[in-house]
Order: C-alpha cells, then structure tokens, then sequence
C-alpha cells in the first residue's frame, strides 16, 4: 500500500507516524509519501519519520517531497492535513474577531470561517491532482479545518473524500476509562456536525451506560469541557467542547482578551518539536507532541483507513453526506455521525429524532456553512458578508461588515479573488 499525506511537514506528523508503526498490521504501509512545499520541514519532520519507523521495525519506506504529483502518484489513500497560511493566519483568526465583540477561534466564528476561505481551493486544487494521478478509486481523507465545510467541497465536486476529526475518538477512550471497559466496547450515538457534535449515548454491549455516566461522573465530565453541570444535565448529553464558544460565548471571550492566544503557545511548542525532530538521537515521539494537540488522531485515522481500503464494515465517526439522516438538512450536507466503514464509502447510522434546541442550532451553522462554502469556491465580498451574517456567533449587519472587512484585509494575499 502507498500512502501520501499532504501537508506531511506538519508537527503533527509523527503522531501519525507513531500509529503507522504500532498498528502496522491493520494497515500495511510499504510505501509513505510526505508531500509538503516547505523544504525546511520537509527535511526535519521526514528524518524523525525515518528514524521513527526503523526503530519501531516498521518495513515502510518514508519519501519526503515536495513534488505532488510524485507523492499522490499511485497512492492508495492520501490524507490532507493543511494549514494554509500557518500560524501567522491562525494568530490572525483568533483576534481580529475580537474588535467587534466576538470569540476568536480557527475553526469556529469568524476565524473558522476565514480559514475556510484561504484552504477550500488550495484543498481542491490538492484534490483535482489525486483524481489524475491516485489510483483510480483512490480515497481522499480530509483532517484539514474546518473538517465539515473542506469535505463538503470535496464531495460537491466528486471526490471520494471522507471527513476526520479526533473529538469522537477523544471521548470513547475517556468514557472507556470511566466505565472501565476497553475502548473498542464503547459505541457512541455521536451526532451533529464538525466541531459541533454531542454524545447523546454510549452503548456497552448494547445497553446506554450515558445515565451511569452522568450519574457518577458529572462534574468530572463538566469539569473537562468547561460547561456547567446543570447544563449537561438538562441537556441528558455530552457537548463536545466546542459547544462552549456557544454556550459560553461571553466567558470564553472575556478569557480570550486576557491570555496569550492558542496559535502563540502552538508557535513555541512547534519551535520546540522541530528542534527535536533535527536532533539524530530522537526516535520515538516526544512528549511535548501531546501538548501540540490532535490526541488518538493516529489511531482514527488507521482505523479509517485500514476500513476504506481493506473493507472491515466497522463503525467509526466521520463527517458524510447526511442523505437524510438529518431529515431538517438538505441530503448533500456533511454532518459528523456514527457510520459503517468499507471499501463501498461510509454509511450514517441511524439517529433518534433531535430535541428542537440541538436541531435549531444545527440547521442554523448549517445554513451558515453552506453560504461559507458558496464564497469560498466563488469569492466576492458580498458572498463573504452575508455567510458573515448568517454565522450565529454574529448575527448583527454592523458586526458582520465590519467583521467582513477585517477578514479580507488579513486574508488579502490568499484569497485569489481579492487581491
């Protein structure tokens, strides 16, 4: 099998390559392509992938290269893990909202929505690349954010792509833990979309042990996402915590105003990792990886891939078509649910009816995701504005220009259509 991963000089890397390497008999990989435009990274992280694999025995053979062509060429699976414009963009995504009273944050808000705009092209242009020279059939798996909307691109212009995002797997190993069972037990009623998801049920051997959970383990569970106790409980679920930019917008944004921002401690951490991953000696993943963020993102996307390619039919969570599974959403919406994987795609399974709040809430950054993606794929400021508009986080015409405006003004230089 011949893997690439596309944007393979990310940090994250051998977090990847740590799972490649212990779970080497679910998914055989002889060939790993690194592909990146970064040549400096490109060198540091595909050394420590090198060094990693021969020291776990791994039979694979590493190829860094910033040749595209060459590393999709023949591939298997390619898996996308972009950050277009780096932390650099990431920084500006997290304050800029901050001038007109709103969170700042890379994947959700008014910085989510930025990110979407600099990557939904260069990821389908990534995609148009794969499609001439993968193997025909090949799968695209999308670990680039915001998971829902990138996807959705991929599938509205036919793309065997499917969606990835590490919450889900999060929260099975913790609720594994909790009930002290081993975490391929734990079978989650997961619904809603990327980065705005709750855990309405955790089966163990068919019968939901949610209520044990929230009985024993309450506070430790609020405690975890930053959201009250009561608020869980009147729910009867588990938000993901990024529901907390919703729930606690204004308390969220009060800390934000008085700490350093995510992408300033992810820039130091980064500087540090990479000054590992150029010391010879190293050869196993260092500790400060976990500080970087993308905890189990290994082992989803193992078991992602090894079910894509080798047909296992198991149930993994992973952003789709919702094909009405979410009868309130139009068919070729990407929601994140439970699913069947195999090598004929993935398969949503069924969903109890929703309460009318996490409908509503659903539907509402739904419609504002399609109108995100409608001014990604075709620019222009007033597709920019009105997806501002419709975003709940925003909601006010004077907030939204003014929040437009700074958008394009930090964003010029990557969107196409605006320089």
């Amino acid at each position: 099998m011949k893997l690439a991963v596309v944007g393979g000089g990310s940090t994250y890397t051998p977090e990847l390559i740590d799972g490649f390497a212990r779970l080497r008999e679910l998914l055989p990989i002889e060939e790993l392509w690194l592909v990146d435009t970064d040549p400096d990274r490109l060198r540091l992280v595909g050394g420590m992938s090198e060094r990693m694999f021969r020291a776990a025995g791994h039979p694979g053979r590493i190829v860094p290269t910033s040749d595209l062509v060459a590393g999709v060429s023949d591939a298997d699976a390619v898996l996308i893990q972009l950050r277009v414009g780096g932390q650099d963009a990431r920084q500006g995504d997290e304050t800029f909202p901050h001038e007109c009273g709103c969170i700042g944050q890379e994947t959700t808000g008014p910085g989510g929505f930025a990110k979407a705009l600099r990557t939904v092209p260069v990821v389908l242009n990534v995609a148009d690349v794969v499609r001439r020279h993968a193997k025909p059939g090949a799968w695209i798996v999308d670990f680039t954010n915001p998971v829902g909307i990138v996807t959705r691109a991929l599938l509205q212009e036919g793309h065997r792509a499917v969606g990835l995002c590490n919450v889900a797997i999060g929260f099975q190993r913790r609720f594994a833990k909790l009930l002290g069972v081993d975490h391929t037990e734990v079978a989650l009623g997961h619904v809603g979309l990327n980065h705005l998801t709750w855990e309405r049920s955790v089966a163990v051997g068919g019968i939901d042990r949610l209520p044990d959970l929230l009985g024993a383990h309450l506070g430790e569970l609020a405690e975890e996402i930053e959201l009250p106790a009561s608020l869980i409980s009147l729910l009867g679920s588990v938000p993901s915590y990024y529901l907390r930019y919703y729930y606690a917008h204004d308390e969220v944004l009060r800390e934000q105003l008085n700490a350093p921002t995510r992408a300033e401690a992810v820039r130091k951490v980064e500087h540090e990792l990479l000054d590992l991953y150029a010391d010879p000696s190293v050869d196993t993943k260092p500790e400060q990886l976990a500080q970087r963020g993308g905890a189990f993102y290994s082992e989803a996307a193992v078991d992602l891939i090894a079910s894509l390619t080798g047909d296992r039919g198991d149930v993994q969570v992973v952003n789709l078509r919702n094909d009405g599974s979410l009868p309130f959403l139009p068919d070729d919406h990407v929601i994140e649910v439970s699913a069947t994987v195999g090598a004929d795609g993935v398969r949503a399974l069924p969903i109890e009816p929703l309460p009318a709040d996490l409908a509503g809430l659903i539907g509402h950054v739904a419609g504002y995701e399609r109108l995100a993606l409608d001014a990604a794929v075709h620019g222009g400021r007033d597709r920019v504005l009105r997806a501002m508009l419709a975003h709940p986080l925003v909601g006010q015409y004077e907030r939204a220009e003014k929040l437009t405006d700074l958008l394009i003004a930090g964003n010029r230089e990557h969107l196409a259509w605006a320089k």
